[in-house]
């Protein structure tokens, strides 16, 4: 079982360390071949650790206890840490971008999926399928469309993302599985996660809680294992496929590859620009932090939201040094976009290399606080709490600055005009 605070320590130990061994050999062609060696190994860890995710669970739904249960939770953490290193890939790589939305979108409107507590309920204005529950019912009606859900199958919930018309609608994904997890938080800004029962798994009626059976259906308890089996499934179909297309062989990687290499350094630099501005600072902290809103959490149901930023900043400085701490230990190392810059112009990597420094320090801050302190994201964006608002704000102004670092990286390598997207934050 991998534990997520291991690799905290190891990212920590290994994360401001430049790389100048390639520096002599590094040509823009290298360092576009080793990004794809980097996507492959990374998606082959995230791919690893979530069927080691997919066996826990079911363990867990074969014989539901709180044992299981934490084990299975244990895994997922686990599963995010190699998983949200690969968001830095996604901007610049159509192919990714297309493709992710079904294993990461957030936030989500839970009443979609299973029984909420209403009076703790916020969702989209408008959403006609944010009180459908999928587990309970055997159809659901969404406008005029009414939708057989008798069987519950990895293509019926795909065919449910963004049913309606809105994005709240996640029907997949390591989000769904999160919730189906742990649950609701019903803390607010206050201290606590999620806090589902695993008897909300136990499959006879007289021990099943939050569902009992109907005349003539199966036990809510069973559709809802149903759908957590089918989420765990397709996540680890999904991995599969896109590991594949960055394996030596793989469509993705030969397509980059072909290209001109400095079309490669734009997808690096746009990926790494656009995850930091626009995605990690803007649609992940500052919307939350502005707001004071658990709902726009990352993590909101489990609250891992202090490592899924820290392993976003992480992944992001990976490209760059062009190294990555796989999941067995390994550091992957190999021409890097460090070495192209330093041959260029050695105090603009240094400049880099200290604002990923500076960075990664304060999203160690985050983690601190909810591994030390036990403070965790969704209670340092709190009305009341300025101290964890300036925590928050710190690590949303590194990204910022880091980003304008990034932007100069470009225009060194030939770059002009990277415009990372800013998802219409303004810094």
């Amino acid at each position: 079982m991998f534990d997520n605070r291991y690799f905290i320590g190891l990212c920590v130990g290994m994360m401001f360390t430049t790389s100048t061994v390639f520096a002599a050999k590094a040509t823009p062609q290298a360092v576009v071949e080793h990004y794809t060696d980097m996507i492959h190994a990374v998606y082959d860890d995230a791919l690893t650790t979530a069927k080691i995710l997919d066996e826990k669970i079911a363990a867990y739904l074969k014989a539901p206890s709180e044992k299981t249960l934490n084990e299975a939770k244990l895994a997922w953490k686990a599963a995010r840490v190699p998983y949200q290193q690969s968001e830095t890939f996604r901007f610049g790589n159509k192919v990714i971008d297309d493709w992710e939305g079904s294993l990461n979108s957030w936030p989500l409107d839970e009443g979609l999926i299973d029984y909420v507590d209403t009076s703790h309920y916020q969702f989209e204005q408008g959403n006609v399928g944010a009180n459908a529950n999928i587990i309970a019912t055997q159809s659901i009606t969404i406008g005029t469309e009414t939708i057989d859900t008798s069987k519950i199958t990895p293509e019926l919930l795909m065919s449910l993302n963004e049913i309606g018309g809105s994005e709240a609608n996640v029907a997949t994904g390591y989000h769904a599985i999160e919730f189906l997890l742990w649950g609701q938080d019903l803390h607010g800004t206050d201290k606590g996660a999620g806090e589902r029962p695993f008897t909300d798994y136990i499959q006879t009626d007289e021990a099943c809680t939050n569902g009992k059976a109907k005349a003539g259906t199966k036990l809510t308890c069973q559709r809802r294992a149903a759908y957590l089996t089918a989420l765990s499934q397709l996540l680890v179909s999904q991995l599969t496929d896109m590991t594949a297309q960055w394996a030596k062989d793989g469509a993705a990687r030969k397509a980059l590859l072909s290209a001109d290499p400095t079309t490669g350094l734009r997808t690096m630099l746009f990926g790494m620009g656009s995850l930091s501005l626009g995605e990690l600072a803007g649609e992940r902290m500052k919307v939350a932090l502005i707001a004071n809103s658990t709902e726009d959490e990352h993590d909101c149901f489990s609250d891992n939201t202090h490592n899924s930023h820290f392993y976003n900043g992480l992944g992001i400085q990976n490209v760059y040094f062009g190294t990555y701490k796989t999941t067995t230990g390994k550091t992957l190392t190999g021409a890097s976009l460090a070495d192209l810059v330093a041959a260029k112009d050695a105090k603009l990597d240094k400049e880099m290399s200290t604002k990923f420094k500076e960075t990664q320090a304060k999203l160690q801050a985050l983690v601190d606080s909810a591994e030390k302190k036990g403070i965790a994201f969704d209670q340092l964006i709190a009305a009341d709490n300025p101290q964890g608002n300036a925590l928050v704000k710190a690590a949303i102004d590194g990204l910022v600055a880091q980003t304008h670092s990034l932007e100069k990286v470009a225009e060194a390598l030939g770059i002009k005009d990277l415009n990372p997207d800013t998802a219409d934050h303004t810094f």
